[in-house]
C-alpha cells in the first residue's frame, strides 16, 4: 500500500466516509474487481415539443411506454429535438448497446398538488466487447416523440463504461422530474 496523507476534515463524518471508501476499494481489489467511480449527470431538460406534448395530453405518462437511448457528443440532441428519428449520432449498435436504447416501460406518477414522475428502475447497460461512450441520454416514447434529455456528465464530458463494466443512468430518488 502506498503512503497516505490525510488532512483532517472539518467534520468527523467526512473522515469516516473517506476510510469507509478506502476499505470498500481494497475489498473490491481483493476480489479482482475494478472499482469504477460514478458521476453526476446534468438535469433532465424538456424538449420544446416534449413540454407541449406533456401539457396537451399527447404524452400519457403512466400509460405510454418510454425508452431511454444514449447519444454521442456529435449529436444534435437539444431543446429543438422533436422525434427520436431526427436525433443524430446515437451510440452504435455494439459493445452491449442496442440501437433504440432500453425500455423504461410506463413511468409512474405520485402526488396531487406536486406531481413527481419517476421510473421504477434505473437504466443499465453492460459494456461487452468494447466500451460504451456517450454524452447524452434521451427519454422518448415508442411513437418516437422526445420528452426530455440530459448530459450524462454535468461538466459536459463524455462518459465511458469500459468492457465488462456497466453504465447506469440512475434516476434521482425524488423522481425524473416534478410538476408543481
Amino acid at each position: 500500500m502506498s503512503n497516505l496523507v490525510i488532512v483532517r476534515p472539518l467534520r468527523p463524518a467526512i473522515e469516516l466516509e473517506h476510510f469507509a471508501g478506502l476499505a470498500a476499494t481494497e475489498a473490491l481489489l481483493k476480489l479482482g474487481l475494478r472499482p469504477m467511480a460514478g458521476g453526476a449527470a446534468g438535469a433532465w431538460l424538456f424538449t420544446n415539443t416534449g413540454r407541449t406534448s406533456l401539457l396537451d395530453g399527447t404524452f400519457d405518462i403512466d400509460t405510454d411506454t418510454f425508452l431511454i437511448a444514449l447519444f454521442l457528443s456529435t449529436s444534435n440532441l437539444g431543446a429543438a429535438s422533436t422525434t427520436y428519428a431526427a436525433v443524430t449520432s446515437e451510440h452504435a449498435n455494439a459493445n452491449g448497446y442496442t440501437t433504440g436504447g432500453i425500455s423504461l416501460g410506463p413511468l409512474t406518477l405520485a402526488g396531487t398538488t406536486t406531481v413527481t414522475v419517476d421510473d421504477p428502475a434505473d437504466a443499465v447497460w453492460t459494456a461487452s466487447g468494447g466500451s460504451i461512450v456517450a454524452k447524452f441520454a434521451a427519454i422518448y416514447e415508442t411513437a418516437g416523440r422526445v420528452l426530455c434529455y440530459c448530459q450524462l456528465d454535468s461538466g459536459g464530458a463524455d462518459v465511458t463504461a469500459t468492457d465488462g463494466n456497466t453504465l447506469t443512468v440512475a434516476f434521482s430518488a425524488s423522481g425524473i422530474f416534478t410538476l408543481a
